[in-house]
């Protein structure tokens, strides 16, 4: 992973943002400038120097997967630790009110006030905004690569759970078989609680798998994710038990439809409102576009949740090297819902579609 140029880069953008430095707490953040895998740090830079910071317990985890970096292990909090650092940096510089910046959107209150107070008043703290993750946004080739693995490794899942997937059965035991199924395969974990909703409980977009038994006909939406080598795959894919009237055949379809349209749509420069609009388009044609009650797609990478979000009124346009879904879905309360996803890489010339299970409205 090309850590030291991640850390270049963003120790060169801090002149342009007025800041004499720069604190990261946010996890996955720095995961991505260093490849610590661990629950407690803070990385400390400036535009010349960078210190790593954790506590005792990550000793030998910091020093095997944090390389080419100052590593110190706090002996206190790693908020007051990270203001005694700043602020012995600030006196070596003999500089009058330090700009410290750190991540408005992953600090809380408390640990902002806690890090003033150990910080000292010649200290002022900027609020910055997310400097890391508009790196993040373009994936390079190894993050590539792990997000494909992660993608194929998630539709080789969802094929092999089919089987398990039939009236009688609970929710959770079809998402406990999958999860089990994905760690046996090398997955560190899933990329969020895996949601398989049956018959009415398919019509909330974000329903958990629980204890209710598969009914004898309905839709049945499988919505998963693991992470493999850091990185998040996404997927959803709706199938059906039982009988299936031609109208909830149509609703389908259409859901397809538009997934599909929204995909065709997807190109480097394109608006990401475009793409939304593309699935809207699809679903208004079918009169169901009032059903599709959320945003058509979002980033995907370190997190499951990054940006770009593909909405109406979002502004970001598509570039090479982005990972992003593609979802619409119809939803009707108390009835039924359909949703069908996938993970896009946006290339040079188009994208490439990451997710290849079937998205055949298989019947079970």
């Amino acid at each position: 992973m090309q850590y030291a140029g991640r850390l270049r880069r963003l120790q060169q953008s801090l002149p342009d943002r007025r800041l004499d430095g720069y604190l990261v707490t946010h996890l996955p953040n720095i995961r991505y400038l260093t490849g610590f895998t661990g629950s407690a740090a803070a990385l400390l830079l400036t535009p010349e120097t960078v210190v790593f910071l954790t506590d005792g317990r990550y000793r030998t985890q910091a020093r095997e997967e944090v390389r080419n970096v100052r590593i110190s292990f706090a002996k206190q909090a790693l908020i007051p630790a990270a203001g005694a650092w700043i602020a012995s940096v600030a006196g070596q510089k003999n500089k009058f009110r330090f700009r410290m910046g750190f991540e408005a959107s992953h600090l809380t209150v408390a640990e902002r006030n806690r890090l003033a107070q150990a910080c000292g008043s010649e200290i002022r703290l900027v609020p910055a905004p997310p400097l890391i993750e508009n790196l993040r946004v373009i994936k390079d080739d190894d993050e590539v690569s792990r997000m494909r693995h992660a993608a194929v490794l998630g539709s080789r899942l969802f094929e092999s759970l089919l089987p398990e997937i039939r009236p009688g059965v609970a929710e959770t035991d079809v998402s406990a078989s999958l999860e089990y199924a994905a760690r046996k395969a090398g997955a560190e974990r899933m990329s969020f609680d895996t949601i398989i909703a049956a018959g009415p409980r398919s019509a909330p977009p974000h329903g958990r798998a629980s204890a209710a038994l598969i009914p004898r006909s309905g839709f049945v939406v499988c919505d998963f994710g693991v992470i493999l080598a850091g990185y998040c795959s996404d997927m959803t894919r709706t199938v059906h038990v039982g009988k299936l009237s031609s109208q909830l055949r149509g609703m389908y379809e259409a859901v397809l439809e538009a997934q599909q349209a929204a995909v065709a749509a997807v190109a480097p420069g394109r608006s990401v409102a475009e793409i939304d609009a593309a699935a809207r388009k699809a679903l208004r044609r079918r009169g169901l576009v009032r059903y599709f009650i959320h945003s058509t797609g979002h980033g995907v990478g370190l997190e499951i949740h990054e940006p770009p979000r593909l909405a109406a009124g979002q502004e970001d346009r598509l570039q090479p090297g982005m990972v992003i879904t593609i979802e619409p879905g119809v939803y009707v309360a108390g009835k039924w819902g359909v949703r069908i996803e996938d993970m896009v890489l946006v290339t040079e010339h188009g994208c490439e579609v990451l997710t290849s299970a079937s998205k055949d409205l298989i019947p079970l």
